[in-house]
């Protein structure tokens, strides 16, 4: 008997991926189950999705955190005792470290505080695959290397709109749609220590007709984003083939 995959899912907003992936679960298009859905912002309709689909959530505020980390002098007391700033500071690729020491040391710093908020709750669960289903902040080293501890390797997935590695970034359908591209599409990537620069796992691409507008790029980019995630993961459950003896 195949064990199905445990997956753990991380949301900022409305949670239209969730969605889908929640859809080919019931339906039997992925052998895996939701095991949590986490949000760093509360009351969006991601946790609502979640919660009528009888998962469990939480929420770590980031936005809370970060003013709080603007407002206290002694930010090291609020780090994990294991965070090593010049380890993670020589491993990222999100910040120029030589432009603004200062200003890269605390960016990493806050985020770290909020991660070890969001990993506590992670390892209380028994997770195999990350997926970020429309998470919207980035993630350091710090998290990365606690969520990749196996000898499987890259535990964290994630889509992108665009084809990458064209348009990476926030605004992978704006980008595309304003450089006059023809053809537009979607990636499913393992997160790495850069920005949108990890293994590709999959793609769906789509036709820009000459009269689209930009909400037709998004729009079209959507309903594949809605067919690839679930494919992805499916892939990677088999590709772990988990036996129950």
């Amino acid at each position: 008997m195949v064990q199905k995959l445990k997956v753990g899912t991380l949301i900022s907003g409305g949670g239209t991926n969730l969605q889908a992936i929640i859809d080919a679960c019931d339906q039997g298009r992925i052998d895996a189950q939701i095991v949590f859905t986490g949000s760093d912002v509360g009351g969006v309709k991601g946790l609502e999705r979640a919660k009528k689909a009888g998962i469990n959530t939480f929420v770590v505020d980031y936005a809370r955190i970060i003013a709080n980390c603007r407002q206290i002098r002694d930010l090291d007391s609020l780090l994990p005792k294991d965070f090593d700033p010049e380890e993670i500071l020589g491993k990222q690729r999100l910040v120029d470290v030589e432009k603004n020491h200062e200003k890269a040391l605390f960016f990493i710093k806050s985020r770290v505080i909020a991660e070890r908020q969001l990993l506590d709750h992670i390892e209380s669960y028994d997770m195999d695959l990350l997926v970020l289903a429309g998470f919207m902040r980035v993630l350091t080293p710090y998290f990365i290397d606690r969520i990749n501890t196996s000898a499987l390797g890259h535990r964290i997935m994630n889509i992108h709109p665009a084809l990458l590695p064209a348009f990476p970034g926030t605004d992978g359908y704006g980008d595309t749609f304003r450089y006059g591209c023809k053809i537009g599409g979607c990636t499913v990537h393992f997160i790495d220590y850069g920005e949108d620069t990890g293994p590709i796992i999959g793609q769906k691409a789509f036709e820009i007709a000459d009269e689209d507008t930009l909400e037709d790029v998004k729009e079209k980019g959507l309903q594949k984003e809605w067919e690839l995630y679930p494919a992805c993961i499916q892939k990677f459950a088999q590709s772990r083939k988990v036996i129950s003896i």
